[in-house]
C-alpha cells in the first residue's frame, strides 16, 4: 500500500510548517495551499517556495473559491488543516467549514485532520470566558466533520514546548524568569508538554494508520506528564541556580482577569484550566481516543530536561 497523498493548509503557520517538513520527511506526496490572501506577506511567500524547494507542490485555492478548494483536495488522500484560530474573536477556525464542504463535494478524501493540535475541545464545555470562544469553534467544525460522514483524526497535542517550557510556564515570556518564578497554587499539577516538531512526527504518523481513524490522537508521552514544579525543578538542576518561588492561588490568579484586555483573559482562562485544574492529564484516555507514544514507540520524542538545554 502507497502513502497517501497529503494536502495542508495552512501550511506558513507555527505547526503548519513543521507538518510540512514531516510530511516530506516520511515519504508522502505533500501539497501545501497557497492563498490568495496571501497578498504581498514576502514571509510566508518564501515559506512556500522553500517548501517547493524541498519537494512539495503548490497548489492555488480560496476559502472564498468553492471549486479552488475542490480542485485542491481532488488531488489528495489526505486534508490537513493548520490554520490558528489567531485572536479568539475572529472567526478563523470557522473557515474550516468551507473546507468542510469542499472535502464533502470531492469525496475522495480518506481522512481529514481539521485545526486543533491542542487541548481536547470536547472536554472543555466548561472553558472560561472569553477563551471558551476557541473550544466551541472547534467542537462546530468537528460536528460539521461528522455529520458529513468525513473520515477524520483529531490531534491533541497540548502544551507548545516553544510556549510553556522554556518560560517555565510563566504568563508574559518566552525565556527562563532570572530569579523568581510564579507557581500556580502548589504548582504540583500534571500538564502535558510537546516539542513541536514531536507533535508534527505524530500528527503524519496517524494519517495511514487504521487505528486512530475517526479517533482522538492523544499525545501524552509518559516522561513529559509533568507538574509546574517539575519543570521548575528541571531546570534549577540544569542552570546550578535557585529560583524563589512564589505561589498564586486560584483566587488570585482569576482576580488579575478583571483589568485585562481580551487576549490576555484568554491566555489566563487557559492557564487556569492547565494548571490549577489539570485539564490536559485529569482524565483516562477511552475507546474514541490513542495515546501516541503507544501507538508509535519508534518516535524518539524530546525529553524536556532536554529541551531546557537550548536555554543554557
Amino acid at each position: 500500500m502507497g502513502k497517501s497523498k497529503v494536502l495542508i493548509v495552512g501550511a506558513t503557520g507555527y505547526i503548519g510548517q513543521r507538518i510540512v517538513k514531516a510530511s516530506l520527511a516520511q515519504g508522502h506526496i505533500t501539497y501545501v495551499l497557497q492563498r490568495p490572501e496571501l497578498g504581498l506577506d514576502i514571509e510566508k511567500l518564501q515559506k512556500l517556495l522553500s517548501f517547493k524547494r524541498q519537494g512539495a507542490y503548490i497548489v492555488e485555492g480560496s476559502f472564498s473559491d468553492h471549486q479552488s478548494l475542490v480542485q485542491a483536495v481532488k488531488k489528495v488522500d489526505v486534508v490537513i488543516c493548520t490554520v490558528s484560530g489567531g485572536n479568539s474573536q475572529n472567526r478563523n477556525l470557522l473557515l474550516q467549514l468551507k473546507l468542510v464542504e469542499a472535502i464533502k463535494e470531492a469525496g475522495n478524501i480518506k481522512r481529514f485532520l481539521p485545526s486543533e493540535f491542542g487541548t481536547d475541545p470536547s472536554r472543555m464545555g466548561h472553558a472560561l470566558e472569553p477563551g471558551n470562544v476557541t473550544f466551541d469553534q472547534k467542537m462546530e467544525v468537528r460536528r460539521a466533520i461528522e455529520n458529513a460522514k468525513i473520515p477524520f483524526t483529531y490531534v491533541s497535542a497540548n502544551c507548545y514546548a516553544g510556549y510553556f517550557v522554556g518560560n517555565l510556564s510563566q504568563l508574559g515570556t518566552l525565556s527562563p524568569p532570572r530569579n523568581k518564578v510564579f507557581l500556580y497554587g502548589d504548582g504540583n499539577v500534571k500538564a502535558v508538554y510537546m516539542e513541536e516538531d514531536d507533535i508534527a512526527t505524530y500528527t503524519i504518523k496517524t494519517i495511514d494508520d487504521p487505528r486512530t481513524l475517526n479517533k482522538t490522537l492523544y499525545l501524552r508521552p509518559p516522561e513529559n506528564i509533568l507538574s509546574q514544579r517539575q519543570l521548575v525543578e528541571m531546570w534549577e538542576n540544569l542552570s546550578g541556580k535557585s529560583l524563589e518561588k512564589i505561589s498564586i492561588s486560584a483566587e488570585e490568579f482569576l482576580d488579575s482577569m478583571k483589568d485585562a484586555d481580551y487576549e490576555a483573559k484568554v491566555g489566563i482562562g487557559h492557564f487556569y484550566h492547565f494548571f490549577y485544574e489539570g485539564c490536559l492529564a485529569n482524565f483516562e484516555i477511552g475507546k474514541d481516543g490513542e495515546e501516541a507514544s503507544n501507538l508509535y514507540p519508534e518516535v524518539k520524542y524530546t525529553r524536556m530536561d532536554e529541551y531546557l538545554k537550548i536555554y543554557l
